[in-house]
């Protein structure tokens, strides 16, 4: 169980160790970025092996208490809490064989700031794989944003000639998005007395209607920014003919 565990900070680890190799040696920042992310992908292959595509619900859940916050009357645990199931195993597969790629192709376009370049990847992938696999609703949004801060940096450093205003412009869309998302998982988390996701699901009925249609406005506009769907779709574009061509394919292959 602890497998999801060490698939998704693995590449968090790997950009630690990145961040303690001098940015002159460039052949060795790139060798452990490719090799973490091989490490990755290898731990995804064997997650997706030993997956039950006969069994519903989630399989492998990693649970443990992270913290509490004050509630109306008493604290509510959140939780440090990952699960795959037959649709995000998919996705964890996906973005664990894309990574190695990327990072190889780096080599043929990064050649400036590579240390600071190959960190924000990783990052990124840590903060994809979180995403796919959380059970926890804060843990979920934290992933979330973790996966966008480095695309930031990544269009806004190695871009093309109008990389801050793409930069800018994917900023102000995906923010909006997000502070949204935002109230909506705080409502959720306040009025039911906990984060857990799988919860959720069994209890969402039991919400008034109208609450309903409002939270699920919040999060389908969140995510429509993300995807993106008109007419949310303008900084597509921008972000894509600006990003370096490893930003480019990971926005077009997973986070999107």
């Amino acid at each position: 169980m602890e497998s999801l565990t060490l698939l998704t900070f693995l590449p968090l680890l790997g950009a630690l160790v990145l961040l303690l190799i001098p940015g002159e040696r460039t052949s060795m920042l790139r060798s452990v970025a490719i090799g973490t992310t091989a490490l990755t992908a290898v731990l995804g292959a064997i997650l997706f092996a030993r997956f039950d595509g006969s069994q519903a619900g989630m399989q492998g859940v990693v649970s443990a208490e992270w913290f509490q916050i004050p509630g109306a009357q008493s604290l509510i645990p959140i939780q440090f809490k990952l699960g795959v199931d037959g649709i995000s195993i998919l996705m964890v597969v996906l973005t664990a064989v894309i990574m190695p790629i990327v990072a190889l192709s780096a080599g043929g376009h990064i050649h400036t700031r590579v240390k600071e370049f190959l960190v924000w990847l990783l990052v990124m992938e840590t903060g994809m794989l979180g995403t796919f696999l959380s059970l926890d609703l804060v843990l979920f949004y934290v992933f979330w944003e973790v996966s966008l801060v480095p695309l930031y940096f990544i269009i806004g450093i190695w871009g093309g000639e109008k990389r801050i205003y793409a930069t800018i412009k994917f900023f102000l869309f995906t923010m909006s998005g997000s502070l949204l998302m935002l109230v909506a998982v705080l409502y959720l988390i306040y009025t039911q007395g906990h984060s857990d996701v799988v919860r959720f699901l069994t209890q969402a009925g039991d919400l008034p209607f109208g609450t309903q249609t409002w939270l699920f406005a919040a999060f389908a506009i969140a995510f429509a920014i993300k995807v993106p769907v008109l007419p949310f779709h303008t900084w597509l574009a921008d972000a894509h003919t600006q990003a370096p061509t490893s930003g480019s394919v990971v926005l077009a292959a997973v986070m999107l």
